[in-house]
């Protein structure tokens, strides 16, 4: 099994502000508000939260291939 990565970059598809933040592996992270703009980020339809809509990374429970939701 590969290494699960905690560490996500977020980036607001508003302003394009990036972020690094840690993913939850327990839950799914429904909304995050971007520092710069204050835009409430949610997952686009079909993803099960931010990081697999925004992140550099898929959240871990996707990393690991067993879905998420």
């Amino acid at each position: 099994m590969a290494e699960l990565i905690r560490e996500s970059i977020l980036t607001c598809p508003e302003c394009g502000h990036m972020t690094t933040e840690s993913m939850p592996t327990d839950a799914c992270q429904y909304f995050h508000e971007c520092e710069a703009c204050h835009r409430l980020l949610k997952p686009r339809p079909g993803d099960c939260c931010v990081f697999c809509s925004y992140g550099s990374l898929p959240c871990p429970p996707v990393q690991q291939g067993q879905g998420c939701g």
